[in-house]
């Protein structure tokens, strides 16, 4: 999270009103909702994972073990488990 100066970003009429419920703290401001993106949508994190569960389902489609595909991906059995029979 950046750090920014109120003066440098907001009227300084919208300062003096924050001021009056917070002075010389940190205050968070968050996002819109309608701007969050999904958990690992930035960084290409959800995709991995996307590509590597389906390639868990596959090979379990084509007779893989639950055992062996949680030896194969280092996951645990139950891991394995919810990515095979969710969606």
């Amino acid at each position: 999270m950046k750090y920014r100066n109120a003066k440098k970003v907001l009227p300084e009429k919208l300062i003096s009103e924050i001021q009056k419920y917070i002075q010389g703290e940190t205050l968070y401001i968050p996002k819109q909702e309608t701007k969050y993106q999904k958990w690992g949508t930035a960084s290409g994190g959800r995709k991995m994972l996307d590509r590597r569960n389906a390639a868990i389902r596959k090979s379990f489609t084509s007779g893989s073990s639950i055992q062996q595909l949680a030896e194969e991906y280092y996951l645990s059995t139950e891991t394995i488990k919810k990515i095979i029979y969710s969606q």
